[in-house]
């Protein structure tokens, strides 16, 4: 080694020190790099415990949701995969993501190696199939893009897609063992192939059909496989019998492409369809026409990062900057697109509607997102919510009544009430575009006007006997709610009958208070309250309750705050009676719902009747009681890891719920043109609107013991009100929160202040 030694002038050293501080100086004041979202994003955060949530490749509320699929176990796995399963079955392009009911799992695919196997095995025996073991360490997971190594098969699997098409990558080990490539028709989650169907058009190009009957009754999914290279050998079997020719029909049709040795990396591009094959080959024509994983890749997460970006953030607190961003990720999963390229669709009449008008989707989880989700994508997705309401309207058209819980061009009438109403309400009424006033209110009355679900009685009583249909509390609590927003839409169109109506029938709740116990109870056919009654033992859809009881449902009057508060005869024995809720302990009963969960007290955050809950005290003039509650739910409901979400996820309700609490505000009746102030956990956000407007929340002092707000103004003025004007914020401006450690039992008091009807 060769030193060198150079002798400066002093004042050239100093001259260039001086110039290397500049230099360093500047650089610490520029800017750093924008940061992708999605790297903040954990799609494993709820894929255990009880969170149900999809886990794979998918884009922003696309059709396909591919991803990995366990043998499936009961509850945990509705979504195909659960957190703690250690066994892969393939790969399958339709899920639904954090629900309670389980279906789907189309079209499942699987490469393998070694000796020939077209069943998927077992638990118990897991090498007489073609599954595999994996490992979380070598699992990969994040928007746009999933990947896991096949532990028993030395397999690479790599997935990533478009709306409607799904691209598989698999790199196969060296050597010359034989490898394969299952195409199984018969495997879905915990439903049953009605008719399934495979044909090889050419060695590169394979169509087919699955239909199925699960908790969608008659799903019927086409689809279209291309493959990168030329399949030597291709065999259909129909279960494990196999079949002459290229192609096969029956009730557990699967295909099997087989290489003498292992073909390096292979792709299969997988289109689907609600209508013909020829359909989804358009779409893998369409949205992916090359063989670019890597590009297809990065479009997927650029389009997440462009949704992730319509609310942004900022925290000192990573983890909640992890939680936040990956419930916006959940949280535009669904409704999904139910259509193809060409805007042809499948309808709930199973009759095809070509070149519809409207984007049309499905997976409405209406009971659970009516209460925030779709009050966030009004916010968030605005672009998006007049084709969500049109597809309502289309379904409402084609079975008679507006959905319930709509999957794949099918009704399943699960949970109670007609809980499209709100969603459509608040969607009219806060100015969605392409809305007609009067096709709505139709739409609204045709549904509310049956004799299904105890409505019948609903309209000869004024109340559902408990003796004569089950869940009859829960059913009237919510078509109160969802009747409050039928005559608020009638009021808008100047239809006074109807709007006094559907007033007096919002008002039907109060027959159910016991002015005694102060809970929201049954009542006999005689108008007696039910006996015997236990406000905290809840036998499972058996009861006046649904997945809940008579804690959990006394407040479920989002829509008349002050008028519960009257039946308690004050704002304090209803503050009283509220901090109880949050204390009481007890046995749920061995029967109660699993849905029952994230408790405190009998406050169950897990469940979406009691969302709102939280959010009550304002109305009463105690504000600070309110961020007390949110912070905790903030705090113990939520994590970030894979059992962080306290129930299931249910199609981004859960998510939602966090979003808008985290920002400090809470949509409590849906319809109504109010957010109730709560406890914002960033100290920052920034919601992107249309127009190039924005909406900043700014939070001054938000330390965690900084719990309280101590003043709000809106747009430079001081603003005393407790709740925020969903006009306001679409306006554009900003909200500024100062936070303190102790209450200011000022600030909302004023009965002026409180939340109170208010009208887009």
């Amino acid at each position: 080694m060769v030193a060198f030694s150079l002798h400066w002038p002093s004042r050239v050293v100093s001259w260039c020190w001086a110039l290397l501080t500049a230099y360093c100086l500047l650089s610490s004041s520029l800017p750093a790099p924008a940061q992708s979202l999605t790297s903040y994003v954990d799609p494993l955060i709820g894929t255990g415990g009880h969170g149900h949530v999809f886990l794979g490749a998918n884009v922003p509320f696309g059709a396909v949701q591919l991803g990995p699929q366990n043998i499936f176990k009961g509850w945990d796995w509705c979504s195909g995969y659960h957190y703690s399963d250690s066994l892969i079955t393939g790969f399958s392009h339709t899920h639904l993501s954090g629900t309670g009911a389980s279906d789907l799992g189309d079209v499942l695919i699987m490469p393998y190696t070694g000796a020939v196997q077209t069943d998927k095995g077992r638990q118990q025996a897991p090498h007489q199939g073609y599954l595999s073991r994996f490992s979380h360490q070598r699992e990969t997971a994040k928007p746009g893009y999933y990947a896991v190594t096949l532990d028993d098969y030395g397999v690479r699997a790599e997935l990533t897609s478009t709306a409607r098409v799904g691209l598989h990558k698999y790199t196969f080990p060296a050597g010359a063992k034989p490898a394969h490539i299952i195409i199984d028709l018969k495997e879905g989650v915990d439903d049953t192939a009605t008719e399934t169907y495979l044909e090889q058009i050419d060695p590169q190009t394979y169509v087919g059909y699955r239909f199925s009957k699960g908790w969608a009754t008659d799903q019927r999914l086409y689809f279209a496989i291309k493959t990168s290279v030329p399949i030597p050998q291709f065999a259909v079997y129909n279960e494990a019998q196999p079949l002459a020719g290229k192609k096969g029909q029956g009730l557990a049709i699967k295909g099997l492409f087989s290489f003498a040795k292992t073909p390096g990396t292979i792709l299969l591009k997988v289109g689907i369809s609600p209508v013909s094959s020829q359909n989804a080959l358009a779409n893998i024509q369409s949205e992916m026409p090359g063989w670019d994983f890597a590009k297809v890749q990065r479009a997927a997460e650029a389009e997440w990062n462009r949704e992730l970006g319509k609310v942004t953030i900022e925290t000192h607190d990573p983890a909640a900057r992890r939680i936040f961003y990956t419930a916006m990720y959940h949280a535009l999963f669904a409704p999904a697109l139910f259509n193809d390229v060409n805007r042809d669709y499948r309808g709930t009449d199973k009759k095809v509607y070509p070149k519809a008008p409207f984007v049309n989707y499905t997976t409405f989880s209406l009971w659970d997102t009516y209460r925030t989700a779709h009050s966030l994508f009004l916010l968030a997705q605005p672009e998006r919510v007049g084709d969500m309401m049109q597809s309502m309207l289309a379904i409402q058209q084609q079975q008679g009544k507006l959905p319930i819980w709509h999957l794949m061009g099918n009704e399943t009438n699960t949970m109670v009430g007609y809980s499209a109403v709100p969603a459509l309400a608040e969607a009219y009424l806060k100015g969605t575009p392409g809305l007609d006033g009067n096709q709505v209110l139709a739409a609204m009355k045709a549904s509310s006007t049956r004799n299904d679900q105890g409505v019948r009685y609903l309209k000869e009583l004024g109340f559902i006997p408990a003796d004569k249909e089950s869940e009859s509390v829960a059913k009237a609590m919510e078509y109160a709610i969802d009747d409050w927003s039928i005559a608020q839409v009638a009021k808008k169109l100047g239809r006074q009958e109807d709007y006094a109506t559907y007033s007096a029938r919002a008002k039907y709740y109060q027959k159910y208070f016991d002015p005694h116990t102060r809970f929201m109870r049954g009542l006999t056919t005689d108008g007696k309250f039910q006996l015997p009654f236990n406000p905290i033992q809840s036998i499972h859809r058996q009861n006046n309750y649904t997945e809940g009881n008579a804690w959990q449902y006394t407040w479920l009057v989002p829509h008349d705050v002050p008028g519960l508060i009257r039946l308690f005869g004050s704002d304090t024995a209803f503050t009283q009676k509220l901090d109880s809720l949050f204390i009481v302990q007890g046995s749920l009963g061995e029967s109660a719902s699993p849905d029952i969960s994230g408790l405190i007290g009998m406050y169950a955050h897990g469940n979406e009747p009691s969302h709102a809950t939280v959010y009550l005290y304002p109305y009463a003039g105690q504000q600070w009681k309110t961020a007390e509650k949110v912070r905790q739910v903030l705090r113990e409901m939520y994590k970030d890891k894979p059992d962080g979400i306290s129930g299931n996820e249910d199609c981004g309700q859960m998510s939602a719920w966090y979003i808008l609490s985290a920002m400090g505000f809470y949509p409590v009746s849906p319809s109504s043109g109010a957010y109730v102030l709560g406890s914002p956990i960033v100290d920052k956000a920034t919601l992107r609107l249309p127009k190039g407007k924005t909406f900043v929340i700014d939070v001054k002092h938000n330390e965690p013991q900084n719990q309280y707000i101590q003043s709000v103004r809106l747009n430079g003025k001081s603003y005393p009100n407790s709740y925020l004007l969903h006009r306001d914020i679409v306006a554009g401006g900003t909200l500024e929160l100062t936070m303190g450690p102790q209450p200011n039992r000022e600030f909302g008091t004023a009965p002026a202040n409180r939340p109170r009807e208010v009208y887009p």
